[in-house]
């Protein structure tokens, strides 16, 4: 068997460390490996034995882009396990420090990570020295959504500002109206950046996915709502367990996780809105609609656009929350501990985020269970990879390769939040 291989030594447009294999024999597609070789990173294992307390501040660790998702998972679960409910202009404010992550972490995949695969350059360096303008633009969208985070939070990296039941401190109506010119010049920038990366050329690729996400009554989804799919799924945060489950495979340290008896299922801002569109603001539908997005999209090349979309809800509802905010008398409301089990899923940027924690009645963590996005689409990344290279397996092998950067950088995937590395290698026999 002739075999012959194609590495990308550093591509440090994804986050983390892993490696893809991708094996042909017969001019057929046998084996695609995603494989991460991260050594575990233990979060689950530490968080026992600590106070229900800190589980926020140690678990914003996972993460520096979206370590307001892991703040708002924990809350949220703890606040279950002990019987809390946040709601008023405390409930409004943590959809507000969402709305920050969720613009900070699309933009900088938008312009940065993604871009240069639909235009032909190596990364957003190169890609600045011909488009300028559009990078810049990009980059003072993002400071838009860092400005909420950091007003919010006390930084923009690592907030320190959250804790259970609201907020150390919470900002005077002042405070947040300083926000809005900048954020309405941003949410201008972020219809452009939709109408932009609507001319991008996108492959024609379509598959028939089960969508998973939270649905929320009345809203577009952040921290709270059912778990749903568009083929039947539909259960509280509370069943997670019975109906997900994770398995460990031989060529990655990370657990892939899968529906029991239905296998692999996508998360993120594709399932959001397939699932959601109806919850977006008038203006983000318009923007979708200019693009030529429909209700329901089904090409995983056309989440750059996607995320472009929810960018626009993202500054849309952050300037009505800002609008309509009195501040709380308090900025917290008591949680104290009891011995159970809570449960939270919120949406992350890059798709639904599942927290479990078990607490005895000081409050200690006797019991942890965290599972993000990225290894949720796993065996949904790997299928899209099995699929598009037999779509295109003609294309001369440098190509063929960088439509499989394209393929796994169409999941934004956070593989560890280390070192950006990443070794590609496509055997043909």
């Amino acid at each position: 068997m002739k075999k012959k291989t194609i590495r990308v030594d550093h591509l440090a447009r994804v986050e983390g460390e892993g490696a893809l294999t991708v094996t042909i024999k017969d001019g057929q597609v046998v084996d695609a490996q995603l494989r991460i070789f991260e050594p575990p990173r233990f979060f689950e294992a530490f968080l026992r034995g600590r106070s229900f307390t800190e589980a926020a501040d140690i678990t914003s660790r996972i993460c520096g882009i979206c370590p307001v998702a892991y703040q708002m998972s924990a809350v949220h679960a703890m606040e279950d396990a002990c019987g809390v409910k946040v709601d008023g202009s405390l409930r409004a404010l943590r959809r507000l420090i969402y709305c920050g992550e969720w613009i900070e972490s699309h933009v900088l995949h938008i312009y940065m990570l993604h871009a240069p695969d639909f235009l032909g350059y190596a990364g957003a360096i190169e890609m600045a020295k011909d488009h300028a303008g559009i990078v810049q633009r990009g980059l003072q969208i993002k400071k838009a959504g860092n400005a909420i985070i950091s007003l919010m939070g006390g930084r923009s990296i690592h907030p320190i500002n959250v804790r259970l039941g609201g907020f150390f401190k919470t900002p005077t109506k002042r405070e947040l109206a300083s926000l809005t010119d900048r954020l309405l010049w941003a949410r201008d920038a972020a219809v452009e950046t939709v109408r932009w990366a609507a001319t991008l050329p996108f492959p024609d690729y379509e598959r028939d996915y089960e969508f998973v996400a939270l649905r929320h009554p009345d809203e577009y989804p952040f921290n709270e709502g059912r778990l749903v799919s568009n083929k039947g799924l539909d259960l509280s945060v509370r069943e997670y367990d019975e109906h997900f489950e994770e398995e460990q495979v031989p060529h990655s340290n990370a657990l892939h996780s899968k529906i029991r008896g239905r296998g692999g299922y996508f998360v993120g801002p594709m399932a959001r809105y397939n699932l959601n569109f109806d919850r977006l603001s008038p203006l983000a539908q318009e923007a979708a609609r200019a693009a030529g997005l429909g209700p329901a999209c089904r090409n995983p090349f056309k989440g750059i656009l996607i995320r472009g979309v929810e960018v626009v809800y993202a500054f849309d509802e952050a300037l009505r929350i800002i609008a309509a905010y009195e501040a709380p008398e308090h900025p917290a409301v008591p949680v104290l501990p009891r011995p159970a089990v809570g449960y939270a899923a919120t949406e992350a940027p890059r798709g639904t985020l599942y927290h479990r924690y078990r607490i005895d009645e000081q409050g200690t963590i006797l019991d942890a269970k965290i599972v993000p996005p990225t290894s949720q689409n796993q065996k949904v990344m790997e299928d899209d990879l099995r699929r598009v290279v037999e779509k295109e397996i003609d294309l001369p092998q440098e190509k063929l390769t960088w439509r499989c950067e394209q393929t796994i950088r169409n999941y934004d995937p956070c593989i560890s939040c280390s070192t950006h590395f990443l070794r590609l290698e496509i055997r043909r026999g």
